[in-house]
C-alpha cells in the first residue's frame, strides 16, 4: 500500500501466483504427493523445500515494488498442499514483517494441491470465507476430483469486496478434450457471482486464477460480460505471458475485475493497470530458455528456481478516509 497525503489517496496491489507443487516433505497416504518426499527420485528434502520457501517468499515480497512501492495487499496462489506450507511462507525471512494471514481449506483435489488467499493483516479485515466444489467428469464419465473455488469476502478502508480464487482443470489429456471442464468452472464462478449480486447489486469482485486458459478461450470468454473486465487480455501477446509451453507464451494467470472498479469519481475504489511480474532474476539464464520462468524441476532436473509461471498483479487506488503509513 502508497499513501499520497497531498491526495489523500493510497495505492494497493492485488495479485495471484501459481506456487508450482509447493508440497512439504512428507507422503499424505490419501493423495497423490509421492514424488514430493525425501525419498523420491526428486530427493525433495528439506533442504530443498527451504530454499524453494525462501525464494517464494523472496518473489512475493517484491510484487508491485516498483509500481507502488509495496508488496501485495492480497495475494491469491495455487498448488499448495496444506497449512504447513502456508505457515513455512508467511513466516519466512522476506514475508515475516509483512505480516501476512491466510484463508486457506483443503480441497478434494487428487494430487492434494489447493488454492489460498494471504492477506496483510493490518490492512484486510476477512468477512467470510467458504469454498465451492466443482463437480466436473472425466473421459470415461467418473468424477474428476479438482480443486474447489475459494471465495473470500475482504474489507479494505471499509470497502468490502468479494475475491474468488480459482485454479481451473488443467489441460493435460489435450485442450479440445478438456475444454468442458474449464467451460463447467467458468459456469460455477457466473453462478457465485449471481448469487452475490442478488444480495448486492453494486458488490465489487475480483476473479483471480491460474485457470489453464488464455484471455480469448471460450472459458474465459463465458466468465467476462457487461459486469466483468479482463484488464489481462491487453498484456497477452505471442511474445509474452505469464507461463510458457512448448515453445508458446500463455497467460493462464488472469486477475477479472467487476466494471465497478472502472468507474471514475466518485468511485473511491479504482482499477488503475494489470501487470507480469517478470524480472530478469526469476527468469532462466540459458540462452536456449532465456526469458522463461525459472522452475524448481526440468523434469528430472532439480534446477532450484522459483515456479513455472510467473505472477500477475493490478494496482488499484482508493480515496482514503485516513493518512497510513506501512
Amino acid at each position: 500500500m502508497r499513501h499520497n497525503s497531498s491526495e489523500n489517496t493510497c495505492h494497493y496491489n492485488m495479485a495471484f501466483y501459481n506456487l508450482e507443487n509447493l508440497f512439504d516433505t512428507k507422503n499424505d497416504t490419501r493423495t497423490l504427493d509421492d514424488d514430493f518426499t525425501a525419498h523420491s527420485y526428486k530427493k525433495w528434502n528439506d533442504k530443498r523445500f527451504r530454499k524453494k520457501i525462501s525464494n517464494l517468499g523472496k518473489v512475493i515480497s517484491k510484487i508491485g515494488i516498483d509500481k507502488i512501492g509495496f508488496p501485495p495487499v492480497l495475494l491469491g496462489v495455487a498448488e499448495v498442499e496444506n497449512s504447513f506450507v502456508l505457515d513455512a511462507l508467511i513466516q519466512s525471512k522476506h514475508l515475516k514483517k509483512k505480516e501476512y494471514g491466510y484463508v486457506h481449506f483443503d480441497s478434494p483435489d487428487e494430487r492434494g494441491i489447493d488454492t489460498a488467499l494471504l492477506f496483510r493483516k493490518k490492512y484486510v479485515e476477512i468477512l467470510s470465507k467458504e469454498t465451492h466444489t466443482l463437480y466436473i467428469t472425466n473421459e470415461l464419465g467418473e468424477r474428476d476430483y479438482t480443486r474447489d473455488i475459494l471465495h473470500v469476502e475482504v474489507k479494505i478502508e471499509e470497502h468490502p469486496i468479494h475475491i474468488l480464487v480459482n485454479h481451473w482443470p488443467s489441460r493435460r489429456s489435450g485442450t479440445e478434450e478438456t475444454s468442458h471442464k474449464r467451460v463447467a468452472a467458468a459456469s460455477k464462478n457466473l453462478e457465485i457471482i449471481n448469487s452475490v449480486l442478488q444480495v448486492n447489486s453494486n458488490a465489487r469482485i475480483v476473479i483471480m486464477g491460474d485457470f489453464n486458459d488464455d484471455p480469448h478461450s471460450e472459458s474465459i470468454k463465458k466468465l467476462t460480460s457487461d459486469f466483468l473486465y479482463n484488464p489481462m487480455e491487453v498484456l497477452f501477446s505471442k511474445y509474452e505471458g505469464s507461463l510458457s509451453h512448448r515453445e508458446t507464451w500463455h497467460l493462464f494467470d488472469q486477475i477479472i475485475i467487476s466494471h465497478n472498479f472502472l468507474q471514475g469519481a466518485p468511485n473511491l475504489f479504482q482499477f488503475k493497470s494489470a501487470h507480469i511480474y517478470n524480472p530478469r532474476e526469476i527468469k532462466e539464464a540459458k540462452e536456449r530458455f532465456k526469458h522463461l520462468p525459472l522452475r524448481t524441476f526440468l523434469g528430472k532436473k532439480y534446477l532450484g528456481g522459483f515456479s513455472d509461471h510467473f505472477p500477475v498483479y493490478t494496482v488499484f487506488s482508493m480515496i482514503a478516509r485516513k493518512s497510513s503509513n506501512d
